[in-house]
């Protein structure tokens, strides 16, 4: 059995920041990724990352940009930290090696995103989370504390008998072989839940899985309503368009050839908030002024050629070779997708979460800094500062606990499970056409504009897609790189963290951020000023409240 003082499940960045900054401690650590770690979901990350570097800008200004940004769900004494964090953070990625633009002065340059007062994204072109990721796994490889065990998928989490986390059961997925690893604490650090959506701009493998381990186990989760559509993604495939390019920036049109943002945020036209932006691309095209493909035009044009080739470079590639459109001569034709989810386990800002010794970090948690919409360029802050905050906490967690005894029972209670699934014959439906199904109910019920009565559809298919999930038949008998017996795995994941999105979707009734409710389309925070959480009670989530953490900024009216 591998014993660590530290078991950290997810190798992106938050992982990679967790493992080191525990490394860095003195705590003995695993990482474990279903993928090799530079295969990770933060690859995608392409815009850049925020700070309040500049002397003329401050992490105050940075706060109150997320604060306004989440529609004044997210902690603020979270964000505080975050913010506050933030430049040290650059600093010390650039001290490693993240090779981030310079100026014409030979100093860090930035660029404008999305909901921000200031210009305080810095990037590498547009591969800034790859850029990233490839330097600190440069920096994992240095550290003999940190062992690697890559193409492992985890499939569940372990508590003992007083409710401690004690480690998790993980698949080698090379051989099939199950294993039993032990650990005084555990990090999540496994991403979001983007393909319970189709289409979505998430790796194939973001099927949260972390989130549904952990609310499985007993942890609450938070905010799960507020999934985010990113403004620009490619029509069919979800591909992601940079918001780099509105930073440059690029205009939206309609078919009418209107500058339609003038509309909808006068002030910050394109570089509105994300879900100010989805609401307006996504109002034009119901309301019949998009292209006939349901889309609407990026003008990237607007952009001298020569930045386009400096700072935009991979998105030039994705134009031409999956919409056969040259950017730097015409538009593309984009509309809003699924990208994010603000929700995850709800942890505090040390990654706490309400099950001893159990942390989490990145997109699979929910501090919550992002509220009900995250800002363009926060994401992998958040990832960074919370990753190395859960590592630092989760290590000296680990240094006050013993080594759990666990007993090998429990590997053999999941080789039964997982030799069930393979055994099955015929009849079930097959795990892509249950996948299918319920990317698309998701994405058209529970997308920019919500109402009940789609929820409620949603609902009852999310239900029956469980249902059918417990038949589901698979092809592949073998033990060497089994994806059907991983995707029969994931999908369980997938349907239990759809059920929750739509549960607290239809729990939220009013609009605030990323949710959107068409029949209740008034902020209202006299009675909803608050988070939902989702705790597992028999098979179904249970309901509760808690309290948005305000410290200096009020709700006020959200205007862009």
């Amino acid at each position: 059995m591998p014993t660590h003082d530290l078991l950290v499940i997810g190798a992106g960045l938050a992982g990679q920041r967790a493992a080191l900054a525990a490394a860095e401690a003195g705590a003995a650590v695993g990482i474990l990724s279903k993928v090799h770690p530079v295969r990770s979901h933060s690859n995608a990350a392409q815009g850049g990352i925020n700070a309040a570097l500049n002397p003329e800008d401050s992490w105050e200004s940075h706060a109150y940009d997320t604060v306004k940004g989440s529609d004044y769900l997210g902690d603020q004494d979270a964000i505080e930290i975050m913010c506050r964090e933030a430049p040290n953070e650059i600093i010390e990625l650039e001290h490693l090696g993240v090779t981030f633009h310079r100026n014409e002065h030979g100093r860090l340059g930035t660029r404008a995103f999305g909901g921000a007062s200031a210009a305080r994204t810095y990037y590498v072109a547009d591969i800034t989370g790859q850029a990233i990721l490839h330097v600190l796994y440069e920096q994992l490889m240095k550290h003999d504390e940190v062992y690697r065990y890559e193409e492992w998928f985890t499939t569940n989490l372990v508590v003992d008998d007083d409710g401690h986390v004690a480690g998790c059961v993980a698949l080698n997925i090379r051989d099939g072989s199950l294993e039993l690893f032990a650990g005084k604490t555990v990090i999540l650090a496994s991403g979001g839940n983007g393909q319970i959506y189709n289409p979505t701009t998430n790796a194939l493998i973001c099927t949260g899985d972390g989130i549904a381990m952990a609310y499985r186990i007993g942890a609450p989760l938070m905010d799960m309503e507020m999934v985010q559509y990113h403004p620009t993604t490619l029509a069919g495939n979800g591909l992601l368009i940079t918001e780099g390019a509105r930073g440059e920036g690029a205009h939206l049109y309609n078919a009418q050839g209107e500058r339609f943002m003038e509309k909808y945020a006068p002030n910050k036209l394109e570089l509105a908030s994300r879900d100010v932006v989805s609401r307006a691309e996504q109002t034009e095209i119901n309301e019949g002024r998009g292209f006939p493909d349901g889309t609407v035009a990026l003008d990237i044009t607007k952009v001298p050629r020569k930045r386009i080739h400096e700072a935009l470079r991979e998105i030039v590639n994705v134009g031409r070779d999956f919409a056969g459109v040259d950017i730097t001569r015409e538009p593309i034709h984009i509309k809003p997708g699924n990208h994010y989810t603000m929700g995850g386990v709800k942890t505090d800002v040390d990654g706490r979460t309400d099950i001893p010794g159990l942390y989490a970090a990145g997109e699979v948690a929910c501090v919550s800094v992002h509220g009900g919409n995250r800002l363009g360029a926060n994401s992998l802050l958040d990832t960074l500062v919370f990753g190395r905050r859960s590592g630092k906490h989760a290590a000296e967690h680990a240094r006050n606990h013993r080594m759990p005894d666990l007993p090998r029972s429990v590997v053999d209670d999941e080789e039964r499970g997982l030799r069930e699934i393979v055994r099955r014959e015929g009849g079930g439906r097959r795990v892509a056409e249950i996948r299918e199904e319920l990317g698309r109910t998701l994405d058209e019920h529970v997308a920019v504009f919500r109402d009940e009565d789609g929820l409620l559809k949603a609902g009852e298919a999310v239900q029956r897609l469980k249902e059918e999930a417990k038949d589901v038949a698979i092809d592949d008998k073998g033990s060497v790189f089994n994806q059907d017996l991983l995707g029969a795995i994931e999908l369980g994941f997938m349907l239990d963290n759809a059920e929750c999105v739509v549960v607290a979707a239809l729990e939220r009734k009013e609009s605030r951020g990323a949710q959107y409710r068409t029949d209740f389309p008034e902020r209202d925070d006299d009675d909803w000023l608050k988070h939902i959480d989702l705790s597992r009670d028999g098979d179904r989530p249970r309901v509760t409240y808690s309290e948005v953490t305000l410290t200096q900024w009020e709700p006020e009216e959200r205007k862009y």
